[in-house]
């Protein structure tokens, strides 16, 4: 049995976006479905705690690191490639730490995410 208790409860609306990868003129690349177009099988629910982000200075460039930590049911098909998309916000954030199998029972885990933005 398990003695690991979720620190916040599974409340929070996303989506699972699994990448395709394709080929262009010989390079392979991840090609993420938008948020509408996820399988249903792809919603989750998840505990997501931000901390207002991280703030860099690189180059004297200051920018501002947009993380968080999520928690949820295990799903073997998450993984470090993978991306969550909230369905509340639109937010669309990509998986920076391997997803933790807690405990290694198969039924909870844990990873860092951050913020996928265009522009400069």
């Amino acid at each position: 049995m398990s003695n690991y208790k979720p620190s916040l409860p599974y409340n929070v609306p996303a989506v699972l976006l699994i990448p395709t990868v394709k080929i262009k003129k010989g390079v392979p690349y991840k090609e993420y479905p938008a948020i509408e177009a996820a399988p249903p099988d792809c919603e989750i629910y998840i505990s997501f705690k931000t901390y207002g982000g991280t703030e860099q200075d690189v180059n004297g460039l200051y920018s501002i690191r947009d993380t968080a930590n999520v928690e949820t049911w295990f799903r073997p098909d998450i993984t470090g490639d993978c991306r969550i998309g909230l369905t509340g916000t639109g937010a669309v954030y990509e998986i920076i730490s391997e997803p933790e199998n807690i405990n290694m029972q198969n039924l909870y885990m844990k990873f860092k995410v951050e913020r996928v933005k265009g522009g400069a």
